[in-house]
């Protein structure tokens, strides 16, 4: 019996931080977090999540922010946009 097992990554879900400033160009609204997960899988069936990665991304002046870069107002947000 041949048994396919690994991990993949999940669609990317996208939010928009409305109330928070990039911290590099001041200007607010223009947020982007990205989230991606990775999931275990046997025969390409998700069965759960192994890991989960968020960046944040200025509309404005392109800047990218990883997890530990991030500002209290944006951790704010994220955590109130996944309740």
């Amino acid at each position: 019996m041949i048994l396919f097992f690994g991990t993949r990554p999940g669609k990317p879900e996208t939010k928009k931080l409305f109330n928070s400033t990039c911290p590099y160009c001041q200007q607010r609204g223009t947020l982007i977090a990205v989230t991606q997960k990775n999931y275990f899988h046997i025969f390409w069936i998700k069965l759960f999540n192994i890991s989960s990665t968020t960046m944040v991304e200025c509309s404005h002046c392109k800047r990218g922010y990883f997890e530990n870069e991030f500002t209290e107002e944006m951790n704010r947000e994220l955590s109130n946009t996944n309740n």
